[in-house]
């Protein structure tokens, strides 16, 4: 199994990048967290550990920041009806620290917030990852490893500008924490209309404005 890849850094887009190692080109799976931070494309020795998932006629393979992130994919991919893509969701809008709050907290509500999670799902997310907190201490650790779960929301748009692109980018189905991180130094780059900031985030996503 592979567990971790280090390498040169080909393309990186909100759901996806690519690392070079040796030649080949890995195509891995990451939640907007871990894309948002990683370096350029075309740096050099990125590490990622990874978790790849063998489905019928299909072997994807996944990339995370840390540890705590592939273990929580890990833990979300063991629930029935939950795979890959919808585990990614939910550490795209939670870091590991604000998720194990949620959990904690029995926080269905919030839950909710995430892309394709309806409130039945939610409650019943929280209620499964409750059992395998309660047997994992470790686990519950993570609620004190980050910032609470208040900040796991996204901060408020900084302008009009910032407000219209945001809802424009949430009514293509981007989530909030990946249209906000998207519109990170828009204003360093001269995006100030509307359609120049809804190019630049676009850009910044993978997508072409």
């Amino acid at each position: 199994m592979i567990v971790s890849l280090t390498g040169t850094l080909a393309e990186v887009q909100a759901n996806t990048v690519v690392l070079d190692v040796g030649g080949v080109g890995y195509e891995l799976g990451v939640s907007a967290t871990t894309s948002s931070a990683l370096p350029a494309r075309g740096t050099e020795d990125v590490s990622l550990f990874t978790r790849m998932v063998v489905r019928e006629g299909a072997v994807d393979l996944y990339g995370f920041g840390s540890r705590d992130e592939r273990r929580l994919f890990d833990k979300l991919v063991s629930i029935s009806g939950v795979g890959p893509k919808l585990a990614l969701s939910v550490l795209s809008t939670f870091s590991p620290g604000a998720l194990a709050n949620v959990v904690i907290t029995d926080d269905a509500k919030r839950m909710a917030t995430v892309p394709g999670v309806g409130k039945k799902t939610a409650s019943r997310l929280i209620m499964e990852l409750g059992d395998m907190f309660a047997k994992d201490p470790s686990l519950r650790g993570l609620a004190g490893s980050s910032e609470p779960v208040a900040a796991a929301a996204p901060a408020p748009a900084s302008s009009s500008v910032d407000a219209d692109v945001l809802d424009a980018l949430l009514s293509m189905g981007f989530t909030s924490q990946e249209a906000e991180l998207a519109l990170e130094g828009r204003k360093q780059v001269g995006a100030n209309s509307v359609e120049a900031a809804l190019g630049y985030a676009l850009r910044r996503l993978g997508r072409r404005g």
